[in-house]
């Protein structure tokens, strides 16, 4: 597939939103935001993950060939993926706000909006995820470890930044915090590692005969059928070579992984932070151009 720059950021800036704030409420819920100074620190660290979602809601209008009709997309909620997350993803938005502003003026209800925003971020990684997962034409994404994926890289990074905004403004988070990066971080790598093994190692449903409907045992391509590129030739190639591929697989789990947690190790979240998000940047690119999609096979000599 060809990655949309839109989409790598959309999904990358609202996984670390979701992140924020499960570790700012997992905060909360342990006691954290007893006094004014602390809920302070909440009411800052959501609003950062408003930010981010806002951010992410923003790329993905880069993506529409018409942005003034994006309302239309939440139209099939009952049966599309795509549909559920345009729905969350303002719920979220609206619940973390909605959060914030109970930490400063309603406490004794924070904890209770707190919640539903809690829920509202796992209920937008599903949706973010399964826009994926459900293609089942597309075997590297039909698995549930893309929504494993998607739910732990998204806490993973959220951890990290939470944990860079601790040291700077609640101390006594900075350890638990980083703890939980570190955590999150390894199963994050985890996951990732064992979906690229399984993926290496898929074989494909799909023939040049079937992709054409045409069942004789020798077919060759020997002409496009049009003198310049199409829709399809530009959507669903991403033009790089298969060592560009290996580069920027083998840069992903160095940046993304090996590099944070070793920074992270040594008590340092905020360049953690920086560095693994560039790092998710470039997993999520490779996680749509690694791909293949069954029309390929019938433009493979054109490619």
């Amino acid at each position: 597939m060809n990655p949309a720059w839109s989409v790598v950021f959309l999904t990358t800036l609202i996984g670390a939103g979701q992140g924020l704030v499960l570790a700012l409420f997992a905060a909360e819920l342990a006691g954290y935001g007893a006094d004014d100074a602390a809920r302070g620190f909440l009411v800052q660290g959501a609003a950062v993950a408003v930010v981010l979602a806002a951010a992410g809601l923003a790329a993905s209008f880069f993506h529409l060939g018409r942005p003034e009709r994006a309302w239309r997309s939440a139209a099939m909620w009952r049966t599309s993926w795509l549909s559920r997350e345009v729905i969350a993803l303002p719920a979220f938005i609206a619940a973390t706000a909605a959060w914030a502003a109970a930490l400063l003026w309603a406490p004794d209800i924070a904890v209770l909006i707190g919640l539903v925003a809690a829920l509202a971020a796992l209920a937008l990684y599903l949706c973010t995820a399964m826009v994926y997962a459900s293609l089942r034409f597309l075997q590297e994404w039909a698995s549930p470890l893309t929504v494993a994926n998607f739910a732990l890289l998204g806490l993973a990074s959220g951890a990290t930044l939470a944990s860079a905004l601790a040291a700077a403004g609640a101390p006594s988070l900075r350890r638990g915090l980083v703890t939980a990066a570190l955590v999150l971080t390894t199963l994050g790598a985890v996951s990732r590692a064992l979906s690229l093994w399984r993926n290496a190692r898929l074989v494909p449903r799909s023939t040049l005969q079937s992709a054409i409907g045409i069942r004789h045992p020798r077919i060759r391509q020997i002409a496009q059928g049009f003198t310049g590129g199409s829709f399809n030739t530009r959507e669903f190639f991403h033009g790089a070579s298969p060592g560009r591929l290996r580069g920027v697989k083998w840069f992903f789990l160095a940046v993304a992984f090996a590099l944070p947690l070793a920074l992270l190790a040594l008590a340092l979240p905020a360049p953690a932070f920086v560095v693994q998000f560039g790092g998710l940047l470039a997993e999520r690119w490779f996680f749509l151009a690694q791909a293949r999609h069954p029309q390929n096979l019938y433009y493979q000599a054109v490619s």
